[in-house]
């Protein structure tokens, strides 16, 4: 075992100096940054971990989970390494890393060679594998791995689903090949684990319920996210209150939704409870959760990145735990786009909550917390009458050349090779010009760097006078906000909050000519 341990990959991007005083100080803001692997015990843990802290010469550091357990080590029971936020790179907007690894969140390696990953995003395998070992010194099938191994872990220790769900839900293929790869990796069987843990879980299983946590590198502004969601929330398919959201989502007539909340056991970590989620989608939707609430997200990070603009320093002091509000569907944002288009917040809400109510799908058994609908469907919108909830027959149009070229391919949310191409896939559509492309791209991409150049709210707060900058200005303005601009957004959009009933986003585009794709001076979105 030590001969292996010491077989370990150098980590030259950690600065070990850095390391070892997060470490001994536990502090949460490096959780899921790094982890700390002792050589004398075998075992990798989190910063943050309340165990007693080794000895300096036993202590090894490594950038990525996956990289500590290819050298060996296993994750530790005690502060359990399965809860750090996710890796923070998943955020670096177009890079290759960023892609690759939001397509492993999405399964893409779960079914599919390496080679496919590669070739969606323009590069060759070996090439990928090099971005992954130099960045984060694990191979992507070692990431892979490692992550439906350590959610295996966390639904072993915090629920009590048959061991048989659990392998489902981790991706695996069948119960045989899930024991072996969990033994050879943390040297017992998945029931062991659990007999080890029975008395350390919390929460149990009631009937086709599940609660999990999901911790986030503080701080975290949960309740600025509450507020955001609450005014725009859709009767029947959310309902937000002052400590938690909640949605219907899945499809089909059996009620499927999930719930979040402040953990009360986690500083650093939200309580998600799911009904009715089948254990083949856990997976999928414990991670499209965590990028609607951006809980991946790395404060410092952004924090260095924005803080070379004096005034946006003053804004990070007064929200820093900001994070950027997602969409639990991307489609469902592009239309509320559309409807929100010159119209108020409470208006677009009303537009959107009629469309949800004639054509949304009905959902039984959740009418007691408020929820009985999901958002239309794709399929559904191609060729419903959408002009007959209140529209103008040119959103109707709009909304249906969405809807059509979502169930076409013609665009969507999975993977694109960079921020411009989704843009210019989505202005190509009639009726969407570059402030609601942007504006899909930062809410239902969660695109860190998605900016709205057009958007007269920004201008204005970002100007250092009572005259709006011009778009060219606020351009320029913005180039040291990158790659964080849709954060700065948000900051300025809080230094202005427009009336409710105030008139915002711009006019849709009429046409596809370039008069059209230049969009007009426009307020912050009413959706």
């Amino acid at each position: 075992m030590e001969s292996h341990i010491a077989a370990t990959i150098p980590t030259s991007s950690l600065d070990d100096a850095v390391c070892e005083k997060a470490r001994l100080s536990r502090d949460p803001r490096f959780d899921g940054l790094f982890f700390t692997a002792v050589s004398s015990t075998g075992i990798y843990c989190r910063p943050i971990c309340p165990a007693p802290a080794p000895r300096r010469e036993n202590v090894r550091y490594y950038r990525h989970a996956a990289q500590a357990e290819s050298a060996g080590y296993r994750p530790c029971l005690r502060c359990r390494p399965e809860l750090s936020p996710g890796d923070p790179d998943r955020q670096r907007g177009d890079s290759i890393l960023a892609q690759a690894l939001r397509l492993i969140d999405d399964g893409a390696l779960d079914d599919a060679p390496l080679s496919d990953v590669a070739n969606r995003i323009g590069l060759g395998e070996r090439q990928l594998r090099r971005v992954f070992v130099d960045q984060l010194g694990a191979t992507p099938t070692q990431v892979n791995a490692t992550r439906r191994l350590l959610f295996a872990k966390q639904l072993l220790t915090e629920t009590t689903l048959p061991v048989t769900d659990v392998a489902m839900a981790a991706g695996f293929a069948s119960l045989r090949r899930f024991n072996a790869a969990f033994r050879d990796a943390y040297r017992l069987a998945p029931r062991e684990l659990r007999r080890q843990r029975e008395d350390d879980v919390h929460e149990r299983v009631a009937g086709d319920v599940l609660r999990l946590q999901l911790a986030f590198r503080p701080p975290c502004d949960f309740n600025g996210l509450l507020d955001f969601f609450r005014i725009r929330a859709l009767p029947g398919v959310e309902v937000v209150d002052g400590d938690s959201y909640a949605r219907s989502i899945g499809s089909g007539n059996k009620p499927a939704w999930f719930r979040l909340t402040r953990s009360d056991r986690e500083a650093a970590s939200l309580q998600l409870e799911l009904h009715g989620v089948a254990t083949s989608e856990l997976r999928g939707v414990v991670s499209r959760i965590r990028r609607q609430f951006d809980l991946d997200a790395d404060p410092s990070a952004i924090r260095a990145g924005l803080s070379a603009d004096p005034a946006m320093r003053r804004r990070l002091k007064r929200a820093p735990g900001l994070r950027i509000p997602g969409a639990w569907d991307g489609f469902e944002i592009s239309v509320r786009a559309v409807l929100g288009q010159q119209v108020s917040v409470a208006a677009a809400r009303t537009l959107a909550s009629r469309l949800v109510e004639r054509f949304g799908e009905r959902m039984d058994g959740a009418k007691d917390i408020g929820l009985s609908h999901r958002f239309p469907a794709a399929a559904a919108l191609a060729e419903a009458d959408v002009a007959s909830v209140g529209v103008t027959r040119t959103r109707a149009a709009t909304i249906q050349g969405i809807a059509r070229a979502v169930v076409d391919g013609r665009v969507g949310f999975s993977h694109q090779p960079s921020l411009d191409d989704f843009v210019d896939s989505w202005t190509a559509l009639p009726g969407i010009g570059p402030w609601t492309a942007s504006y899909i791209a930062l809410r239902g991409l969660g695109h860190p760097d998605a900016f709205l150049d057009g958007d007269l709210i920004l201008r204005r707060a970002a100007s250092d006078s009572d005259a709006a900058l011009s778009i060219r200005k606020l351009r320029e303005r913005a180039e040291c906000w990158r790659p964080w601009r849709g954060y700065a957004v948000f900051h300025l959009w809080r230094d202005v909050p427009p009336p409710v009933e105030r008139r915002t986003t711009p006019k849709p585009a009429k046409s596809r000519t370039p008069t059209s794709r230049s969009s007009r001076p426009a307020n912050r979105s009413a959706t």
